[in-house]
């Protein structure tokens, strides 16, 4: 048996184990929390209102002369509004509102995007940039290709290196053009979701002889910069005469090669239109370039893994959901 001596002592430890952690998980949030502190620099321009509760109204002769800085996001515009909560300090950070407009640029590294206002809160480390945005992502490498984005509205997210474009969009990205309700974007890793709710995201590839390939699924991920591509859910693959289908895709755009793979429930299965050859099978090779289709042999392992289009800290979970962050 436990003395009581020895029982309170391993009491004692577990109560500042505790305390220990929660001290840490404080520590992180506040952290977290000052990151999102928006500093605004309206020099050689005007200021206005109430010092103590605002709001503050910059204003600029210049288009983008007034900047604004928070985490690694920076902006650019010619008006700003900072306000505060009802009865809050102006100068207390945590819940300010800083909304800019008459023209608005958002840089954060390669990136760069341009629309007519932005509206950023410390409260969530959103910066939404409204009225039909644009996005460019320089490319890493020198003769590399740019990634375009339009969009009704692109939220940064300035706790990570993510932004999220909704309504009507469109990408553009070399031979890669794509259209979808909603896009995220990771910028370190290059990769972009592209999902439509009710409706399946499409992306066009055009074809080295002048045709186009095109491919419609539930979900597609593109790693912009290694022009690799991966598709779930009702997936199908036109090129021309021959029309694939399967429940994932994998596309590489650099050599024109896509793996079609079915569930055993459901196939993958080719149809070449003009010959009316058919294929049913597990895995299926598609050359978009060359106009051909095979079966891949079930010893062959597949050179792709979906892991690698994972969001980071959000693994694929192989019922086509994505896990929460820490999940294996």
């Amino acid at each position: 048996m436990i003395s009581r001596h020895k029982r309170t002592a391993l009491l004692l430890a577990a109560l500042a184990a505790g305390l220990a952690v929660q001290a840490l998980a404080q520590d992180g949030a506040q952290e977290a929390a000052s990151k999102r502190i928006i500093t605004i620099d309206g020099s050689g321009g005007t200021q206005s209102g109430n010092l103590r509760s605002g709001p503050i109204v910059y204003e600029h002769p210049e288009p983008f002369g007034i900047t604004a800085t928070v985490s690694t996001l920076s902006i650019f515009g010619h008006r700003a509004v900072l306000s505060a909560p009802a009865g809050e300090s102006i100068t207390r950070g945590g819940e300010r509102v800083a909304a800019f407009t008459d023209g608005v640029r958002v840089e954060r590294g390669r990136l760069t995007a341009t629309g007519p206002g932005l509206e950023y809160s410390e409260a969530t480390g959103l910066g939404v940039l409204a009225g039909r945005a644009e996005v460019i992502v320089a490319p890493e490498a020198g003769g590399d290709d740019e990634v375009r984005i339009a969009a009704d509205s692109v939220a940064f997210d300035v706790d990570t290196d993510r932004s999220t474009s909704s309504g009507n969009v469109a990408l553009r990205n070399g031979k890669q053009s794509a259209e979808a309700s909603e896009l995220i974007y990771e910028e370190g890793r290059e990769l972009a979701v592209l999902t439509s709710a009710g409706a399946q995201a499409r992306i066009t590839r055009l074809d080295d002889d002048g045709g186009t390939t095109v491919i419609t699924a539930d979900e597609i991920r593109v790693l912009t910069g290694s022009k690799l591509l991966y598709a779930r859910g009702n997936v199908t693959v036109v090129d021309g005469a021959i029309t694939s289908t399967g429940n994932e895709v994998f596309f590489d755009d650099n050599s024109g090669i896509a793996e079609v793979i079915g569930t055993p429930d459901a196939p993958a299965r080719a149809l070449d239109a003009d010959s009316g050859t058919t294929l049913v099978t597990d895995r299926i090779q598609q050359d978009v370039e060359y106009d051909f289709f095979e079966a891949i042999d079930a010893s062959v392992p597949s050179a792709y893994d979906a892991a690698t289009f994972a969001l980071t800290e959000h693994p694929l979970t192989p019922d086509g959901g994505e896990g929460p962050a820490g999940t294996e």
